[in-house]
């Protein structure tokens, strides 16, 4: 329990944050999940379209610091080689 009129305030924004992170973060994995269910269709432009709009909103995550940077890339990263290796084998 905070004690001090300052220590009140951090724990305000700090609620405030976790909310704010908590919402990027389901953003972001809805737009993971509907590129699985895009690839999971079959339809290659599809996919293309889902891969564009994942791809956009993991990196914003990461630059509003919800996410890391390098955890960002690398969640692009195995997503375009999995859509890559499944546009390939079609």
């Amino acid at each position: 329990m905070a004690n001090h009129k300052s220590a009140e305030k951090r724990n305000r924004q700090a609620q405030v944050r976790r909310l704010r992170n908590k919402i990027n973060r389901k953003m972001m994995k809805t737009s993971i999940r509907k590129l699985d269910e895009a690839m999971a269709d079959g339809s290659a432009d599809a996919v293309k379209d889902a891969l564009k709009e994942a791809t956009i909103v993991i990196a914003k995550t990461a630059s509003k610091g919800t996410i890391h940077k390098k955890n960002a890339s690398r969640k692009i990263s195995r997503l375009t080689k999995r859509v890559n290796a499944m546009t390939t084998a079609a």
